[in-house]
């Protein structure tokens, strides 16, 4: 209840509620004992994240697509700040109310904040994104893949850019977790997808989840992880593209950040102390497995470098094909990329100069590498800046580069 003045307490309350209100509280030896034995319980990582997993869930709206193993997998995005008003808090914009123009346009001159912080102006010039990063937990996990880098976060952008332009297929040279086709396919944003990845591993699980059949399900609900178990899916070289694949969806769900590449150690205390268990949700895969299977027949898979068949499907599709492109981040020299993927030598300078060549329609994500910026300008294309949040809980500028004005 609001209170405007004293009057309106008076008016509110009767005077007996209001002296009532005043005395001395009555002593409660068993709520005080509770009180101190609160005090001195000391919260551990664990503690908070499983804290978090639970408010993600518990306020999710009634017809969301949101579980609790979703949100359990989405908590290490979730940023909570110190901030006030709006930006500040828990950075969650699955459901907004219509701004107004007078607030569309002070949100143009924002820097993008999240959890409390931001960046002091906007990365190299660029204006920043109209749509707000997502709680990735809004956002229906269709990926069994836990990708470093993954672009779960990135899906409000992909469904206003496909939308916006309207295409037939959309081409992703880096698939990885796929997340952006199965997005585009699953909610009929596009009529096919064609994805392409050089990684034989990553490769080999895409052969298996697309296969009619469900061998690799099966294989999921029979097997239980155990260091002895993983150490001998390491070392044992698989026999069939099902052997390989689940060999992958294993080793990347087992993994620390879900990392395949050489020297990645497994998850050790995990979620809860659950240890190699902690992503290990069989039913949770099956489900996604189930849902890619039902759309396997929009989806067309290439193992190999999709760069190099970049030019002959522009040349094909034109203007009527929507290229994702999510590169490793080696520009200006950095190691995240080459240390995170086994193969991550990019031609940055000439991958922007065939699709300036083409006049594609794209979207591309990177950091704000100077060499990239210098690109964008270079070939006149556009971009706007984000703030996110790496592993290290540092806040960075990413930005989403397009061949036209679409987010600003």
């Amino acid at each position: 209840m609001k209170y405007d003045s004293p009057t309106q307490g008076e008016r509110d309350f009767p005077m007996a509620q209001r002296k009532a209100a005043g005395r001395r509280a009555p002593d409660r030896p068993e709520l005080r004992g509770l009180l101190d034995r609160a005090r001195s319980i000391t919260l551990t990582e664990e503690d908070l994240r499983e804290q978090k997993v639970s408010f993600v869930y518990g306020t999710a709206p009634k017809d969301s697509e949101i579980t609790r193993e979703s949100a359990r997998e989405s908590v290490g995005r979730i940023r909570i700040g110190k901030g006030s008003g709006q930006g500040a808090g828990l950075a969650h914009a699955s459901r907004e109310e219509p701004a107004s123009s007078s607030s569309r346009d002070a949100s143009r001159r924002r820097t993008v904040r999240r959890g409390g912080a931001g960046m002091s102006a906007p990365a190299a010039g660029f204006p920043d994104s109209l749509i707000p990063v997502v709680n990735v937990a809004s956002v229906p996990q269709r990926s069994p893949l836990r990708y470093p880098g993954g672009k779960t976060w990135l899906i409000p952008h992909i469904r206003e850019w496909l939308r916006q332009t309207g295409p037939e297929i959309l081409i992703e040279p880096f698939a990885g977790g796929a997340i952006v086709s199965l997005t585009a396919v699953m909610e009929d944003l596009v009529r096919t997808a064609f994805m392409a990845e050089i990684d034989r591993d990553v490769a080999a699980f895409w052969r298996a989840a697309l296969e009619p059949d469900t061998t690799l399900q099966d294989r999921i609900r029979r097997f239980e992880p155990t260091l002895e178990r993983l150490r001998e899916l390491e070392h044992v070289p698989p026999a069939t593209v099902a052997e390989h694949g689940f060999r992958t969806l294993v080793l990347n769900r087992t993994r620390r950040g879900g990392i395949l590449a050489p020297g990645a150690s497994f998850c050790r205390s995990g979620e809860n102390g659950r240890g190699l268990l902690s992503r290990w949700y069989p039913e949770t895969l099956v489900k996604r497995l189930d849902a890619i299977r039902e759309s396997a027949q929009r989806i067309v898979f290439m193992e190999g470098d999709g760069l190099k068949a970049l030019p002959i499907l522009l040349r094909g599709w034109g203007r009527k094909a929507a290229v994702f492109l999510d590169p490793p981040y080696t520009a200006g020299g950095k190691r995240a990329g080459t240390r995170l993927y086994a193969h991550s030598s990019i031609d940055h300078a000439g991958m922007f100069r065939l699709l300036a060549e083409h006049g594609s329609n794209f979207l591309m994500t990177y950091d704000a590498a100077p060499e990239i910026v210098s690109l964008v300008h270079e070939h006149h294309f556009d971009a706007v800046c984000l703030s996110m949040k790496n592993g290290h809980h540092d806040h960075l500028p990413e930005l989403v580069i397009t061949s036209e004005r679409l987010f600003a």
